[in-house]
């Protein structure tokens, strides 16, 4: 397996082209099994996420042509409506396959998913949601067997109101109700921009959707959908893992397309640190010099603090000025980057879902493993900040989420290699 290879204490410099969006790229090419008109995909990350994806649904019989940066769709001639473990275990993604082929053909067979082991994941809202709107599904073996009642020709729109707020629940049951019979209304919907560019996106190929981007979405079915050309939204978690980067290390980088008003709650904490951070018409520019002042938070739902960085951002921690505290609400296993930043010298305390940071002057180079997508991030930035060399394991994790980390690193002035 690849490991990076890391020797700490460069300053970033230059310029970095933030990648589409892997949490956005992901629904929408399970959007196009909507249409079996051909979808284009512009501006889509190179990821093991998007590779798998797209041998899930080629194994459906969709054809696939990819290019650089540019994927089209056609789910013409799609003819196995099913997700098989063998093809979704490393993804916990391919759960978003089920709303569109259940709304399309009536049926779908999908694996439970797998994906980075950071806590519970239940899918249990996914099926609540889609039984609401009329679907039969069972749990057997592994897997969710979907299909419309008999005499049933499509989904019934209906009012569904999660337990709590999922992302991929609201993008699950909002393809799905685009080939519903009647309205659909969402409570509790997810607000992520990646959301947003879903609903933008479903729009383009004939869907009928307002408020996309609040609590509330209402959806109303039409008979069919058609093509589009869609350009993925940049991606907020690649950009803010940049910004805690350059803060950590020191320097001036503007992140090119980055979206700030996409990253107001980390961008804030970053200010409060000391870093300078400013949109421009260009994307996001940072500039840090020295130690910055610990900031404590805690992660919740968009627009709140992202849980998927609070890792980066307590990589950030270790090094500043002064006690922080980040309590995680989100999952439960969150916090397995914290031995591995111990071993390299940071003051980390764990208390169930609370961390207590005291800054260290310093990091010393170690042996260290990732453990999940962004723990392996953190990881990264610890690296890049510490004394010496710093060896990183399984990042085949990091490659699951960062498209080609380490070069638009070394473009910077990070001394980083990726060994074979």
């Amino acid at each position: 397996m690849d490991k990076l290879l890391i020797r700490g204490g460069k300053p970033l410099h230059g310029e970095v082209q933030i990648s589409g969006a892997k949490n956005a790229a992901l629904p929408e090419l399970c959007a196009a099994l909507l249409t079996a008109d051909p979808v284009t995909l512009v501006n889509t990350p190179r990821l093991q996420d998007v590779t798998t994806m797209l041998k899930l649904i080629a194994n459906m019989g969709v054809q696939v042509q990819q290019g650089d940066n540019r994927v089209q769709i056609d789910a013409s001639g799609l003819n196995s409506p099913e997700a098989p473990y063998e093809l979704v275990k490393t993804m916990r993604a391919s759960v978003l396959a089920l709303g569109p082929l259940l709304a399309r053909f009536g049926e779908a067979t999908v694996s439970l998913p797998g994906g980075c082991a950071i806590g519970s994941r239940p899918v249990d809202q996914h099926i609540k949601g889609l039984q609401a709107m009329g679907a039969e599904i069972v749990v057997e073996h592994g897997y969710m067997l979907a299909k419309l009642p008999v005499g049933w020709q499509r989904l019934k729109g209906a009012h569904i109101t999660t337990d709590m707020v999922t992302v991929t629940g609201t993008e699950n049951f909002m393809m799905a109700a685009t080939l519903a019979d009647g309205e659909t209304v969402l409570e509790n919907a997810a607000q992520e921009p990646e959301i947003v560019d879903l609903a933008e996106m479903l729009i383009k190929m004939g869907a009928r959707i307002e408020g996309h981007g609040t609590r509330r979405i209402r959806i109303q079915g039409v008979e069919r959908l058609h093509g589009c050309t869609h350009e993925v939204v940049p991606d907020r978690i690649e950009a803010g893992t940049f910004l805690c980067a350059v803060a950590a290390t020191g320097g001036d980088v503007l992140l090119k397309q980055g979206r700030a008003d996409h990253l107001d709650a980390v961008i804030d904490k970053l200010r409060e640190a000391g870093a300078q951070v400013e949109p421009t018409d260009r994307g996001i520019h940072i500039r840090a010099s020295g130690r910055l002042k610990a900031q404590s938070f805690r992660t919740t739902e968009y627009p709140g603090f992202p849980t998927d960085m609070q890792a980066q951002f307590m990589a950030l921690n270790v090094v500043s000025q002064g006690a922080s505290v980040v309590t995680e609400t989100i999952f439960e296993n969150r916090f397995m980057h914290v031995n591995e930043m111990v071993r390299l010298g940071a003051a980390i305390q764990i208390d169930g879902k609370v961390a207590v940071i005291e800054g260290v002057d310093k990091l010393s180079g170690a042996h260290v493993m990732a453990t999940d997508l962004r723990a392996s991030a953190s990881l990264v930035i610890a690296g890049l900040v510490a004394d010496g060399e710093t060896l990183i394991e399984r990042i085949y994790h990091l490659d699951r989420g960062y498209d080609r980390m380490e070069t638009k690193l070394r473009a910077l002035g990070a001394d980083i290699e990726r060994l074979k």
